[in-house]
């Protein structure tokens, strides 16, 4: 098989979230131990840290390995979804896995793999050890795809388990309430491994006691470890400065991940380093290196889908808030952006409780509904009947480039366009836009 067909072997035959949802979870270790197992292991191969939470995790993992390749480590990096190339997802110092690497994976092992019978998911996380196993990495960063007790990552022995937050996502899954979500990414923290929490609440709190006091797991509030003050924008950088009282550190620095949620990341993986520093002190990270992988995580990481500028006349902005504590801080700085007419691009999946979501956009906005060309997707027509229900006012369109190509048409280039909704919505439009597309003449 070529690069195509085995990508489209991978996305046809197995299960596949993105796809079908729900289904394609499997509820238990069993199948990512036994292609370990099939592997030889590759998990035990390497230093790990890992990452779960409901936002922010792949923020939060991007700015880590940009720090440790700062440091000089080989930094291997796992993430998902992918936007527009499923080698997003496994990459080494930023450099995306080869197509050759992915094809020779799946010749390999589809044939063993089969009595298995694994999800995509677990396939791309067997394929992600082996890889880092492979390129005799130094460390690699781990994010969590859903929850994390059952999640497929967690066959890993990480030296650092962070936990970003907690909020509603996914409840079909992993609970209704934020105590049974707290339990599931809860699920990540290990025996005597030092774990950040980024944020926590009056419901999740003793959730996150109660599993490091049983673990044995030394536990660190970031809130509680740092202080960090934003200072001003600099351009493409935001200007912070960080201390912490306990640990009689502080620290002047500029990060080129811009966006309202980034400063809950900026903190979590502030006081990751020093709670790393803390444990690992032949590996401790400098402030110079600190210093520096903040300031170039886009170049050095290869992050794309969070709050991507695209143009300046108009503002496009591309982001992947997908939920409602996501958008509960989209929002606001979007309502903070002094520009004319607010253009909103919007596509869900259709497992999303989207009234709750509408119902924080303003009722001045222009809307283009849209739905991500999944299974899962959402209807653009029932997009738009539910926020008609709220008087957000928009037409529906067959496509996300359709929809976003209307928008541009429609915006003077004083006004704001965001495209988002889902990361799948954001994937496509910049699938389309890498594809060569070119704007409707007015």
């Amino acid at each position: 098989m070529n690069y195509k067909e085995t990508i489209d072997f991978l996305f046809s035959s197995l299960p596949m979230f993105q796809r079908i949802g729900d289904a394609a979870i499997k509820k238990d270790l069993t199948n990512i131990k036994a292609l370990c197992s099939l592997l030889d292991e590759p998990q035990l191969a390497f230093q790990s840290i890992h990452i779960a939470g409901t936002n922010g995790k792949g923020s939060t993992s991007h700015m880590l390995a940009s720090i440790f390749q700062a440091a000089g480590k080989k930094v291997g990096l796992y993430t998902s979804p992918h936007y527009v190339d499923f080698r997003e997802r496994i990459k080494i110092n930023g450099a995306l896995i080869s197509k050759d690497d992915v094809i020779e994976f799946v010749e390999m092992y589809k044939d063993l793999w089969t009595l298995i019978a694994p999800s995509f998911f677990e396939i791309t996380v067997a394929m992600a050890f082996h890889h880092f196993r492979k390129e005799n990495v130094d460390i690699a960063i781990i994010e969590t795809g859903l929850g994390g007790r059952l999640d497929s990552t967690n066959i890993i022995t990480p030296m650092l388990s962070v936990i970003t937050n907690i909020s509603y996502d996914h409840t079909q899954i992993l609970g209704e309430s934020l105590k049974e979500i707290a339990f599931e990414k809860a699920g990540i923290i290990k025996k005597n491994t030092p774990v950040i929490i980024g944020e926590w609440n009056d419901e999740t709190r003793d959730v996150f006691l109660d599993k490091a006091k049983q673990e044995g797991a030394p536990l660190d509030i970031a809130t509680d470890v740092i202080t960090l003050l934003k200072k001003n924008e600099a351009g493409d950088h935001d200007h912070y400065m960080v201390y912490s009282e306990i640990h009689n550190w502080s620290l002047d620095f500029q990060c080129d991940l811009k966006g309202p949620y980034q400063e809950k990341n900026i903190r979590t993986v502030l006081a990751g380093c020093l709670i790393w520093n803390q444990h690992y002190r032949d590996q401790k990270l400098s402030n110079e290196v600190i210093r520096e992988g903040f300031q170039n995580i886009r170049s050095t990481t290869s992050l794309i889908g969070r709050w991507m500028q695209i143009q300046t006349d108009p503002l496009v902005i591309a982001d992947a808030a997908h939920n409602l504590d996501g958008f509960q801080n989209v929002l606001p700085a979007i309502m903070n952006i002094h520009k004319g007419k607010r253009h909103f691009v919007l596509g869900f999946v259709s497992d999303k409780d989207v009234m709750k979501i509408l119902a924080l956009f303003p009722k001045d906005g222009i809307y283009y509904w849209c739905s991500p060309d999944i299974p899962r997707g959402k209807p653009a027509e029932d997009s738009q009947q539910e926020g008609s229900a709220l008087e957000l006012v928009g037409q529906a369109y067959p496509s996300v480039i359709r929809a976003y190509d209307d928008a541009l048409m429609s915006a003077d280039d004083s006004d704001f366009i965001y495209v988002g909704g889902s990361s799948y919505v954001v994937g496509e439009f910049l699938t389309g836009l890498a594809s060569g597309y070119k704007k409707s003449p007015k």
